[in-house]
């Protein structure tokens, strides 16, 4: 064990000291304690002495950049980044020369120390506020199994391998193996907001053979060792082993409880501390703050050089005079004006002249303008605070601005890039159409069967024979609850897979009551559109699920579940039925699932296709449904493969990836959905104002492109006073630059038809392609696939595609994934060497918003603006709730 030892991760440069005497000496040495990288982690529990060997940090958390001790130096640093500050502190050094000085060196020492002070105190109290917080989290209670016995401690005294209680709506302090809950099974439920923005409740389960340690003395004799994944900031994988009683059990992300959580609903559950401090996934993913400099500073700076290259200019050119007129005058008046001792020569007198000029001349140097803009600053945070424009009259939350650095940025933003689910969308999911067995399904139809505008008289399907019915839940088509009612097998395999293919947690408060906790908008929409028509989900356990079908309550043995993730974009679930017949059905993507189907009945799949488009090009989301039937000796096998394949430390997500691949294959489509996702309150407004600006938005979703497109439409992004929207839908490398370079060829082309005198090579050789591109006649849009995308961002490809998606006023991206989206960032950032804005509301916009200058991260409660700094690793998260509707002249938003 003793070759074994590691320690935390490079992450750990958090955990420096805390300063301003606010925590114990012994404390600070926790925080202040760096360690060198780990290659694995092994961790025992209820053994302390065990684990400290191995140096793995405390948890202890540090956010601020000063301490008493550090302050004075590192902030003087950072202030004499500043040229002017420079500037004047040699000038200051030039007039304590009495050969050169013809100034009091006071003249120059008192407004510096005054600009110098009055920055420091402005860091000095930002900096308050981050230790303040930091003690406050540090300071957090926890309750902490020792010795047998559960112990109130602070959070910054947990250690590694301490097994921890925590209690419904507490914070979670570190992230912990979760051991046993309250909750039948060990499940718990947790909130994750503070991680990623998702306020929808997410399920934890603990494994079987903890599940049973629900009280204290049971947790006393647990000696489990675990051995696990280095510290990382991947917030959706986890890998690991649990050694125990001689056999081993596979640990993934649904047994971790992650820092910054919060548990919900579940009266109590234990865990054991794996990782702790500046180990956890969220330090993990919050960089040490750095000081950062806005466009505004830099180009104060190259003006105070040019200012200062003037300057010297002047000192040269009165130097020279000075050396000519001693050497041709001053030579005959040495009687009454006799040089200095040091002075042998005009040549020498000039030269210390030169130096008098540049401290006499030395007001050209406006030191005052950085304390301007400093004052500015204050006094744009305080506007922001108050802007009623800005307030949230449904949740009375005003904007707070809790950064005076970065304010002005937000005016010159030039592209933003946002998702549209839940960011231009509001999240909240409606089941509004689907296709089963080659028939569509929601359309309000009239006594002859042709579809119908809604209208007022309009009656809703009557839900009444259904006891467990959602009330709240409207459909508008009769036809599926009558063919639901005929036996109509299809459709009640349909329903079928949508109350068994989910994730969602029922409750039953009152009898006949039951309330849906659902990970996301999407399986509550469509697990209530199933209990609605009579398949109502009513429990589950980690083994079987039990849905009452018309009626009758009906238990399936759950074997397996294939978790959703956004590279697979598909969920599937292994049930066995009463009769023993194992089943496999499957919700996902169109792109994905209709690739993986049985080549049979293709007329079903060419009715289908054709539903999705129409669907799509409702602005509707949709997914398709499908099912697989097993034998039981080939799940046998393939069960016991992917429990080895679970079991093995390297390599394990790549093998259960191709074990879950095979098994998904060869699948009977069942029929596909459509959910409506509406529209933010004042999208469409706020679009068009930041479009009078100027300002380029670029939409990256992982829609299907006739919803993105449909969205873009409703959202005026999208206009039909537009000159021409290109779709870009290539699937080959020479596809893609062929459709690019037509585009590009129609925007020159429209250009030359104003008249402006320009042939296409003369364009190109006057000036730069993407400056010309950028100055065509018209406005266009560019839409363009994922997996077009794919071959535009190749290295030989990317300029091309940049050149054209920058001539355009609005970009919409289609099926991307969220490495797509970071890599789009990345491109604008790196050629355009602009200030851009990540919009996002989930954990698949993380990757867009970390490569992006600023970040917007929206929630239920508002958008969180976080600040982001220059090496793609974020300050602390500073949140600034806003209002989405933004209604304001323009000349309010340029003042912003």
């Amino acid at each position: 064990d003793g070759a074994r030892r590691r320690g935390a991760p490079a992450g750990g440069s958090l955990s420096i000291s805390h300063g301003l005497d606010q925590l114990p000496a012994h404390a600070m040495e926790l925080c202040a304690k760096k360690h060198p990288p780990e290659e694995e982690r092994r961790v025992k529990a209820n053994a302390r002495e065990y684990n400290e060997k191995f140096q793995y940090a405390s948890n202890c958390i540090k956010t601020s950049k000063y301490n008493i001790i550090t302050f004075l130096p590192i902030n003087l640093f950072e202030q004499f980044q500043e040229v002017a500050n420079t500037y004047f502190l040699f000038l200051l050094i030039l007039q304590l020369i009495p050969q050169i000085s013809s100034l009091s060196w006071f003249t120059t020492i008192v407004p510096l120390v005054l600009v110098l002070t009055i920055t420091a105190v402005k860091d000095a109290t930002d900096d308050y506020f981050r230790h303040k917080s930091d003690n406050q989290v540090n300071s957090r209670q926890s309750q902490v199994l020792i010795n047998g016995i559960l112990q109130q401690e602070q959070w910054m005294h947990v250690r590694v391998g301490d097994i921890i209680k925590l209690e419904n709506n507490q914070f979670v302090a570190a992230d912990l193996l979760l051991l046993s809950s309250s909750e039948p099974h060990g499940l718990c439920y947790i909130e994750t907001a503070e991680l990623d923005g998702e306020t929808n409740m997410k399920v934890r389960q603990a494994i079987p053979v903890t599940s049973e340690l629900s009280d204290t003395s049971k947790l006393a004799h647990f000696d489990g060792e675990v051995i696990c994944e280095p510290p990382n900031n991947k917030l959706d994988k986890f890998s690991g082993t649990l050694y125990w009683k001689e056999s081993k059990h596979p640990l993934s992300n649904q047994n971790m409880l992650l820092r910054g959580c919060v548990l919900r609903n579940t009266e109590w559950c234990f865990g054991l501390v794996i990782f702790a401090g500046p180990d956890t996934k969220l330090m993990q993913n919050s960089g040490r703050t750095k000081f950062k400099r806005t466009s505004i500073d830099r180009l104060m700076n190259t003006l105070v050089l040019w200012i200062f290259g003037f300057l010297v200019c002047m000192g040269v050119i009165l130097a020279i005079g000075n050396s000519i007129w001693e050497y041709e005058v001053g030579a005959c008046f040495q009687i009454y004006l006799p040089w200095d001792e040091a002075v042998d020569s005009a040549f020498f007198s000039g030269f210390l002249s030169f130096w008098s000029y540049i401290i006499i001349l030395n007001t050209v140097v406006p030191i005052s303008l950085y304390v301007s803009v400093e004052v500015i600053r204050l006094g744009h945070s305080y506007f922001i605070n108050w802007d009623k424009k800005m307030y949230c009259a449904k949740r009375c939350t005003p904007a707070e601005a809790r950064t005076t650095t970065l304010n002005e940025e937000l005016g010159q933003v030039e592209y933003i890039f946002s998702d549209k689910t839940g960011t231009l969308t509001q999240n909240i999911m409606v089941f509004s159409k689907c296709s089963v067995n080659k028939r569509s399904y929601g359309d309000v139809l009239d006594v002859l069967g042709y579809k119908a505008e809604l209208g007022e008289k309009t009656e809703p399907v009557d839900f009444s024979f259904n006891p467990l019915a959602d009330p709240n839940f409207t459909f508008w088509d009769t036809g599926l609850l009558e063919a639901v009612k005929l036996g109509d097998p299809h459709v009640h395999e349909f329903f079928r897979l949508l109350s068994l293919c989910h994730t969602v947690m029922s409750e039953e408060k009152n009898p006949g009551e039951l309330y849906y906790k659902a990970q996301s908008p999407d399986e509550g929409a469509l697990v209530t559109a199933a209990r609605n028509f009579g398949f109502v989900f009513r429990s589950r356990t980690p083994k079987t699920i039990t849905v009452q079908e018309l009626g009758q309550p009906v238990t399936y043995q759950l074997l397996a579940i294939l978790d959703f993730n956004n590279v697979r974009k598909r969920m599937s679930v292994i049930v066995r039925n009463h009769e023993g017949q194992i089943r496999l059905y499957c919700k996902g993507a169109d792109t994905i699932l209709l690739e993986r189907l049985h080549p049979g009945n293709q007329e079903l799949y060419n009715v289908t296709t054709d539903h999705l488009n129409e669907y799509a090009g409702e602005g509707l989301r949709t997914l398709v449904l499908a099912y697989r039937d097993l034998e039981e000796s080939y799940y046998t096998s393939w069960a016991e493969r992917l429990q080895r394949a679970r079991t093995i430390s390297e390599g394990r997500e790549d093998r259960v990836a191709r074990l879950y691949e095979e098994v998904e294959n060869d699948m009977v489509l069942l029929g596909a959905t459509a959910i409506e996702d509406k529209l933010q309150q004042g999208v469409p407004e706020t679009i068009a104002l930041l479009t009078l600006a100027n300002i380029k938005i670029w939409v990256l979703t992982g829609d299907k492109q006739e919803t993105a497109v449909n969205i873009g439409y409703s959202c005026k992004m999208l206009t039909d006073e537009m000159t021409e929207v290109f779709i870009i839908t290539g699937h080959t490398v020479l596809e893609v630059r062929q459709e690019l370079r037509k585009a590009r060829e129609k925007m020159m082309d429209s250009s030359r038809s104003v008249g402006n005198g320009f042939t296409y090579p003369e364009k190109v050789a006057a000036s730069n392609l993407t400056s010309v591109l950028e100055a065509v006649a018209g406005e266009y849009a560019l839409v363009i696939n994922g997996h077009s995308l794919a071959h535009a961002l190749e290295a030989d490809m990317e300029l091309e595609f940049l050149e054209t998606a920058c001539a355009c006023k609005a970009v919409i991206c289609c099926r991307v994934t969220p490495l797509q989206k970071a890599q789009v960032v990345e491109l604008v950032k790196k050629y355009k060497k602009a200030v851009t804005l990540a919009i996002g509301d989930g954990a698949n916009d993380v990757s867009m918003i970390k490569s992006e200058w600023r970040g917007w991260r929206s929630a239920k409660g508002g958008p969180h603006f976080w600040v982001r700094g220059s090496k793609n690793r974020p300050r602390p998260p500073i949140k600034m709730w806003l209002c989405w509707e933004i209604n304001r002249e323009m000349s309010e938003i340029n003042s912003i």
